[in-house]
């Protein structure tokens, strides 16, 4: 292996300390995507009458940003993979900021609705640039630590940010608490440019196209596992209300706080594992997930024990992205991980939409007790692509330099 690489300069190495606080302001960076994102699902009461629209039109808020990230990810990132890596980043955040201190101050819901799609447009470019940027901060036998310290800020902002943000928009307002997370995203960038090192774009030299890099070995593997995943993933996910009804169990604000506190011990325990054992820990979490499926299908009127299997099923996908993750940077190299991490990111919306398309079909026609069962064989061909997939993909160990 050459000790100098163009993509992140003089090889780190294996011993070198983590960059916490770099690690961190990413962590941050992805915690704040998701907040923009999900913000205004909880705050639809408050937001419908200030905007003059019905409640379902601010559901659209969170739509139109899922559709912007979903359509910009590839073509952004494709556009300015040979921009310098920091400044992209940061433009990314100022995005952020612009876009919530608009949706804060805006009476108007067609600029606020405009608003969301440029966030949605930078959360594209985000998403494909976090992984990446991480494993090119650290040496290459911490890269999966590193990606999970990043990820945890997904973890965080479902398990405790989006609720913490919805009871400070009941405390001070709904615009103050976009004001806020602007704020937030413009303290963010100060961060980034004083602890996140620059890295610079790809040389036109050393591009490789996009069909390229997506049939590169491994990747189309990688891919597979992420979409089937999701959708199974989805499937339930979306549907945990009627389903939890359905058990017995009515209290769903319950079942989601106890799924995301269990994502939060499954991401440190990957933390833990990814750079030891990624593909056993993969093998571990997709096969946990699949396992909890048909428990979660026998649960008719059982609400006692309910909750069992929905910590296991939150330790499981808990840790799965992070693993998939570190997985496809693996196979693409850091080098590449930007264009192949948004390939990722329109395959993992499109699992989220495919997976609640499908959910709400078996939902309707065969009722919630049927969605573990139409999610457990789509999670099982998640588990058999890593099971009988190329080792290179899905190696058992991480290699040591």
């Amino acid at each position: 292996m050459s000790t100098v690489s163009l993509a992140r300069g003089p090889a780190l190495p294996a011993s070198a300390p983590l960059p916490w606080s770099g690690l961190l302001a990413l962590s941050t960076a992805a915690f704040t995507a998701v907040l923009t994102e999900l913000l205004p699902a909880g705050l639809l009461p408050r937001m419908a009458p200030a905007l003059d629209v019905a409640e379902a039109r601010i559901g659209f808020l969170v739509t139109g940003y899922a559709a912007a990230s979903f359509a910009a990810a590839i073509p952004l990132t494709a556009l300015l993979r040979g921009l310098p890596r920091r400044p992209v980043l940061m433009g990314a955040l100022v995005a952020f900021a612009l876009s919530n201190a608009v949706v804060a101050l805006s009476s108007s819901y067609a600029l606020t609705f405009a608003a969301r799609l440029a966030a949605g447009c930078a959360g594209g470019t985000l998403w494909a640039m976090l992984a990446g940027y991480a494993a090119r901060m650290v040496p290459a036998a911490r890269r999966g630590r590193a990606i999970a310290i990043v990820l945890a800020g997904i973890t965080l902002a479902l398990s405790l940010g989006v609720p913490a943000g919805t009871a400070l928009a009941g405390a001070v307002g709904w615009r103050t608490a976009f004001g806020l997370l602007s704020a937030l995203a413009v303290l963010l960038v100060g961060w980034v440019r004083w602890r996140v090192p620059g890295f610079p774009g790809e040389a036109p030299h050393a591009r490789v196209p996009l069909l390229r890099v997506a049939s590169l070995p491994g990747v189309p593997a990688v891919l597979s596992v992420t979409l089937f995943l999701l959708v199974g993933h989805q499937v339930m996910y979306t549907y945990v209300a009627p389903f939890a009804a359905h058990a017995g169990y009515g209290r769903t604000g319950v079942v989601l706080l106890v799924f995301g506190a269990a994502t939060v011990v499954g991401i440190w325990v990957t933390g833990l594992l990814v750079d030891r054992r990624p593909r056993a820990t993969l093998l571990g979490a997709l096969g946990l997930c699949a396992a909890v499926m048909p428990v979660l299908g026998l649960l008719t009127g059982a609400a006692g024990v309910l909750l069992v299997p929905v910590v296991l099923w939150g330790i499981a996908f808990g840790g799965a992205p992070t693993l998939i993750q570190t997985a496809l940077v693996g196979v693409s190299g850091p080098e590449r991980a930007d264009v192949a991490t948004s390939l990722q990111t329109t395959v993992y919306n499109a699992g989220i939409a495919v997976g609640s398309l499908t959910g709400g079909m078996v939902l309707e026609d065969l009722g919630p007790g049927a969605l573990p069962w139409v999610s457990l064989p789509l999670v099982a061909v998640a588990l058999g692509v890593v099971a009988v997939g190329r080792r290179s993909a899905f190696p058992p160990r991480r290699h040591r330099p």
